[in-house]
C-alpha cells in the first residue's frame, strides 16, 4: 500500500488545527480564571503544539519545495539511484495540496525541463522525467533520436559512459532544447524504444527519461495531464551512492540541468 504522505499532511493539519481552535475560542473561555496558569490536559496540549509546525510543512512543502527521492536509474546520467532533489512547486502555478487545481499563475513547463509529476496509471505514485513534448506537439522517436515537430533533436556525441548504471557500450550525448543543454544516456546494444509520430493533446505533456534505453516513459504509458504535474527539478540536496554505501559529496548542490 503506497502512503500519500501529502493527504496525511492535510488531514494531520485538519485534525490538530481544530484542537487548537476549540482550545484558543472555546475550552479557555470556560475554564475558571484562577485555573488558566494552568496547562490543559496533554491530548489537548499535544496536538495544539504541533499544529504551527505540521502547517509550517505543509505549506513549505505544498506551495515552495518538496523533496524527493530517485528511486531508479531511468534519469541516468542527470540524476541517479540515490539523489534526492528538490523540486519548485511554484514553478507551473500553486495548486491545492492533493488535489492539485491551480490556484494562481499560469506556469507550464519548457521543453527540455525536468518535472516531477503523479504517474498517470497510478497517480500515488510520483514520477520524475524530462518534458519533450508541450500540447499541440508532434514527437517521434526512431534510431535513438528525438523528433520534436518534424524535425531531430540536436544532439552531439560526447563519449562513452563508464558509470555503474550502463554496459560497456553506453554513451553520453548532449541534447539541447529551448530550456537548455542536457546529457542523455544511448545504449547501442539496447532496443531503441521507437515510437510513431503522435501529437500531445491540449492540457497534456510528453515526457521521456535521459536513459533514454531504460526508461519507462511517455513512449510506454502515454501523456502527462497538466493537473498532473508536481513541479519543476531543480537541485540535488543530499545523494546516497547506493553501490558504495556512502555519502557522495560530488554530488550534493549540484543543479539540475
Amino acid at each position: 500500500m503506497h502512503l500519500d504522505f501529502e493527504l496525511l499532511l492535510v488531514l494531520l493539519t485538519l485534525f490538530t488545527g481544530v484542537i487548537w481552535a476549540w482550545d484558543r475560542f472555546y475550552r479557555r473561555k470556560r475554564v475558571p480564571e484562577d485555573q488558566r496558569h494552568e496547562p490543559p490536559p496533554w491530548y489537548i496540549d499535544f496536538p495544539k503544539s504541533l499544529f504551527p509546525v505540521i502547517l509550517a510543512v505543509l505549506l513549505i512543502r505544498g506551495f515552495v519545495a518538496e523533496p524527493f527521492r530517485i528511486p531508479s536509474g531511468s534519469m541516468v546520467p542527470t540524476l541517479l539511484t540515490g539523489d534526492f532533489i528538490l523540486v519548485n512547486k511554484s514553478s507551473y502555478g500553486l495548486r491545492w495540496p492533493v488535489l492539485g487545481t491551480r490556484i494562481i499563475g499560469n506556469g507550464a513547463p519548457e521543453r527540455g525541463e525536468v518535472a516531477v509529476f503523479k504517474y498517470p496509471v497510478d497517480p500515488s505514485q510520483d514520477y520524475i522525467k524530462r518534458v519533450v513534448g508541450l500540447p499541440g506537439d508532434t514527437i517521434e522517436y526512431r534510431n535513438k533520436t528525438l523528433y520534436v515537430n518534424g524535425e531531430a533533436v540536436a544532439q552531439e556525441e560526447i563519449g562513452q559512459y563508464d558509470g555503474l548504471h550502463a554496459d560497456s557500450l553506453a554513451t553520453l550525448h548532449r541534447e539541447t532544447l529551448d530550456a537548455g543543454d542536457y546529457k542523455v544516456l544511448v545504449h547501442e546494444r539496447s532496443p531503441s524504444g521507437e515510437l510513431d509520430a503522435v501529437e500531445v493533446p491540449e492540457g497534456m505533456y510528453f515526457t521521456i527519461g535521459d536513459n533514454r534505453d531504460r526508461s519507462a516513459d511517455s513512449r510506454m504509458w502515454g501523456f502527462v495531464p497538466d493537473e498532473y504535474l508536481v513541479g519543476r527539478a531543480f537541485l540535488i540536496w543530499m545523494s546516497w551512492d547506493v553501490h558504495n554505501n556512502r555519502v557522495d559529496w560530488g554530488r550534493i548542490g549540484e543543479g539540475i540541468q
